[in-house]
């Protein structure tokens, strides 16, 4: 089966300025991908390459196993999109702003109430857009991103802005769309969010890919125990340190983090005891993506 997404050596100059430097990545048809950088790293110059909104310096990119460079019209015909904030009629209707948009895009307006539906908006749909909150006009936008009944959907930033309870509607319905068979590319730095959404992430930092893999996968990197004694730790780190199975050891802030399997937590905590060294706290070290983001980005 062909690839949702393919690039191959995607770049885009902007004169002596490169805003995305190569890019090669692959988003497998029904997943939750997720794209993160900080400000700058190219995400948003990205997302317009893919939409034929930018023309790319140099590589190439095709989506649903059409190129975007040979018929961009039928590469996008099954993707759904929504950038940034959403821009409506505040004096139209939710429903009324989708006729406009399916109108103007040679849609069927059947879908419009469809669409309402499935984002939840079915009981607010003929009130005027200025009088939706944040969250609603999210949701009415990811409604006009559903409108071509697209494969695939691109979303940067959906809750941006949003409250805690706004976050945790967008969050469930972008699982409802996952689990109906969509496949959807997440542009967002909410990086709790796409911790819980997504399946594998890519990292961009200063338009280069630095990171790229299953989410799970990536936070087991460098994981290892993390361990805190009573009294002086230097007798603990040379005992640690004869260990085949420990690479490393260093502490932090109290704490001793030793770059070992987390299933020797067992086995450590007998060795210590047996050489009379008494253990205040020893456990698994738990990686967020949050703080596997901010090391291979450099932002710490």
């Amino acid at each position: 089966m062909t690839a949702a997404i393919q690039t191959e050596g995607l770049t885009k100059r902007y004169g002596a300025r490169v805003a995305v430097d190569g890019l090669s990545l692959t988003v497998a048809r029904g997943e939750v991908f997720g794209l993160l950088g900080p400000n700058g790293a190219g995400k948003t110059t990205t997302i317009a390459m893919l939409l034929g909104l930018v023309a790319p310096s140099a590589g190439r990119a095709s989506l649903l196993g059409h190129e975007l460079g040979r018929g961009p019209s039928l590469a996008l015909r099954q993707v759904g999109a929504m950038i940034e904030s959403p821009a409506l009629y505040p004096y139209l209707s939710g429903y009324d702003n989708l006729r406009v948009l399916a109108r103007a895009g040679g849609l069927p307006e059947a879908r419009v109430p469809q669409v309402i539906q499935t984002v939840g908006l079915a009981e607010r749909a003929h009130d005027k857009a200025r009088a939706y909150s944040q969250g609603m006009r999210q949701r009415l936008a990811i409604a006009a991103a559903l409108l071509p009944d697209p494969e695939l959907i691109i979303l940067d930033e959906p809750t941006n802005g949003l409250d805690p309870a706004g976050t945790v509607e967008i969050r469930d319905l972008i699982r409802d769309l996952a689990a109906g068979g969509r496949t959807i590319l997440l542009c967002s730095h909410m990086l709790h969010e796409v911790e819980q959404l997504c399946g594998r992430v890519a990292i961009l930092k200063e338009g280069r890919l630095i990171a790229q893999g299953a989410v799970d996968e990536l936070l087991r990197r460098d994981s290892g125990i993390r361990l805190r004694v009573e009294g002086d730790p230097g007798r603990a780190i040379a005992l640690i340190r004869e260990l085949p199975w420990v690479h490393a050891v260093r502490a932090e802030g109290g704490l001793l983090l030793i770059d070992a399997p987390a299933a020797r937590v067992a086995e450590l905590n007998g060795y210590l005891a047996r050489n009379e060294v008494a253990v205040a706290e020893i456990g698994a070290r738990e990686r967020s993506l949050e703080s596997f983001f901010l090391e291979v980005t450099g932002d710490r």
